[in-house]
């Protein structure tokens, strides 16, 4: 499971490029009662989702040519210009080069052999997001490839994850990916990867990470998230053993999923 005591290899950031951001937080508030902190001028625009005065998210303005609306999963690292060596041996592609944010960390902005974007924090003053699994945070990123089988191998090579698959029905997996390094027995799982089917491949789909965040009611929040502008991606649907889940876009075309039970579980 997602936790704030970070690994290699972890989710320990989550942050949203946005057109808008005054738009963008405005929308996340009514959605996820989030409140937004400025990084200050400094920051050039940039600034930090927050609940009850921690930390659950970040927020900026799309700083890369051409990039659009996404939210961008974060990985630990403890040596990310090592990293970008190994992203690049395995077939990937460094985005934006190791830069260090003020005294807070190292990040660096990445792309994996089959398109999805990522990055990786290593952690300065700042480990990363406060608060995780609980509802309105982060409590689950999930990778739709167009092709599985290499995303399992890249992120396998160059975070040492481990995966378990679980059957979809037919021919349809859905491994889930655990990093190394906590103690004997404890549940390292923070994420899955999902291979897009067919019909989404011939339809123009390309592989993306995206976020889930937990909801205490997913139907509320799934209306709430629409009425406000979202868009529909997934209704609101029972997964069995998993818990009831949707997926929409924010108003500026961003994906993002929410889910009411626990996350993916073999």
């Amino acid at each position: 499971m997602l936790t704030t005591h970070y690994v290699p290899g972890a989710p320990n950031w989550l942050d949203l490029g946005a057109p808008d951001v005054d738009a963008a937080a405005a929308y996340y508030a009514a959605v996820f009662g989030w409140t937004f902190q400025s990084a200050g001028p400094e920051g050039g625009g940039y600034g930090f989702f927050q609940l009850d005065g921690e930390t659950v998210a970040a927020v900026g303005p799309l700083a890369e040519e051409g990039a659009g609306p996404a939210w961008t999963a974060y990985f630990h690292t403890a040596d990310a210009d090592a990293t970008c060596k190994a992203v690049e041996q395995a077939g990937g592609r460094v985005r934006v080069a190791p830069m260090d944010v003020f005294t807070a960390g190292r990040l660096a902005m990445l792309t994996d052999p089959t398109g999805a974007d990522f990055a990786v924090w290593q952690p300065g003053e700042v480990t990363g997001l406060d608060v995780v699994m609980e509802p309105s945070t982060l409590c689950w990123t999930e990778l739709y490839a167009t092709d599985a089988a290499a995303a399992k191998e890249f992120y396998g090579t160059v975070f040492s994850w481990s995966f378990q698959d679980m059957s979809m029905g037919g021919d349809l997996l859905y491994s889930i990916a655990s990093a190394p390094g906590a103690g004997a027995g404890e549940d390292t799982a923070h994420g899955g990867i999902l291979q897009l089917q067919q019909m989404h491949l011939d339809a123009g789909s390309t592989s993306e990470w995206h976020p889930y965040f937990g909801v205490t009611d997913c139907d509320a929040s799934y209306h709430t998230a629409t009425q406000h502008g979202g868009t529909p991606l997934i209704a609101p649907m029972d997964v069995p053993g998993i818990g009831r889940m949707a997926m929409l876009m924010d108003p500026a075309g961003a994906p993002f999923a929410l889910l009411n039970g626990d996350r993916p579980k073999p």
